[in-house]
């Protein structure tokens, strides 16, 4: 998603000055925030207990860590959704669909959420290893260790649906046989220097980029992301970049702030290349047999909505849905839309009628 608190000062200078339209709208953020209250201050933010937690090693040894979250009635579950977390953040991210999805009753579900490979509890990888390629290798080693049999639903939010997507590309007919669904949140299947980052940000030769490992830089003009004194990533910052228009809890800053914060700056780096070459339109044909959610924010200023657009295009049968005002954190800022979305997704999924077929009416 965005750089962490530790990227170095010299950052400050090279980000530049905020133009004047980014300027107005953080003094109306800052208005809207001193006028609402904050309806999460005693939510539990990324401290849901686990039922079990395991380690899974990728195909490279790579240790990955994972956790399970059984029915809260102790029921048995109908079908097992595998959260898959974004760029920079880590599975504590899905806080709002992890109990959610515990209390489902109709259907009951098991869930899988991991940490992608140098996020999160999950072990460092090198920078060859950091992939999106390789991520679709770790998603398949953790689906045969933890999920040998039954139906899968799989949940991708931003690099992680990319992860998704790169599976698809890897493995289309475990898509056909066990993968009965896939939701892609916030995310692009490719061409993301075209429309969301910029593109000379995500080339292995930008001297920022390489030498700096920082994504201060995401778009031109918007905003000072580095305070000259220390470097410190800006509250708002986050506010700007990863949320959209709507009033927004402080507290869910302050979460994004600190998921940031224990990402390594060189992991930032090491990713960059593989988000800048990824172009998988043809890899979405693996989801064809499959129900299919397509949602994104409008004012997703990572990856816009146009790139949600173009994947629902290419699958005609997936239901399109656009969150308005919401930013990239939509799973976040709207989680009770993005939920309610998830809870139909997993619902056809269980019943295990229409898939590959118009299941529902596309909407944008």
């Amino acid at each position: 998603m965005v750089v962490n608190g530790r990227v170095a000062g010299l950052v400050g200078g090279a980000v530049g000055v905020v133009a004047t339209g980014a300027a107005i709208g953080a003094a109306v953020v800052r208005s809207k925030r001193r006028d609402i209250a904050d309806m999460y201050a005693d939510e539990p933010l990324g401290l849901l207990p686990p039922s079990r937690t395991s380690t899974v090693a990728a195909d490279d040894g790579v240790p990955l860590s994972v956790e399970e979250v059984d029915p809260d009635d102790g029921g048995t579950p109908d079908i097992t959704v595998v959260l898959v977390h974004g760029f920079a953040l880590n599975r504590k991210s899905w806080h709002f669909q992890r109990r959610m999805f515990a209390e489902q009753t109709d259907p009951r579900v098991r869930q899988v959420l991991y940490d992608q490979r140098s996020h999160g509890k999950s072990g460092r990888a090198s920078e060859v290893s950091s992939t999106i390629d390789q991520l679709g290798r770790d998603l398949a080693a953790v689906l045969r260790a933890m999920v040998p049999k039954g139906p899968i639903v799989l949940v991708g939010h931003s690099m992680g649906a990319m992860t998704v997507i790169a599976l698809a590309e890897q493995d289309p007919d475990l898509f056909a046989d066990r993968i009965r669904g896939v939701a892609l949140i916030g995310t692009s299947a490719g061409e993301i220097g075209a429309s969301g980052l910029p593109r000379p940000l995500l080339s292995r030769y930008n001297p920022l980029t390489r030498s700096m490992g920082t994504l201060a830089d995401w778009q031109p003009g918007l905003v000072e992301l580095v305070r000259a004194a220390g470097g410190q990533l800006t509250r708002r910052a986050v506010r700007l970049i990863a949320f959209g228009s709507r009033s927004v809890s402080p507290k869910l800053v302050d979460f994004m702030m600190t998921m940031l914060d224990v990402t390594p700056v060189r992991v930032l780096a090491d990713f960059i290349e593989t988000l800048g070459s990824h172009n998988r339109y043809k890899a979405l044909a693996g989801l064809q047999h499959c129900f299919v959610l397509v949602l994104s924010g409008d004012r997703d200023r990572m990856t816009p909505f146009s790139h949600a657009e173009r994947i629902a295009a290419e699958l005609p049968d997936a239901k399109l849905v656009r969150v308005r005002g919401a930013g990239h954190m939509v799973i976040l800022e709207q989680p009770d839309l993005v939920n309610a979305g998830l809870v139909d997704l997993v619902r056809q999924c269980a019943s295990g009628r229409g898939a590959g077929r118009r299941w529902w009416q596309r909407r944008a």
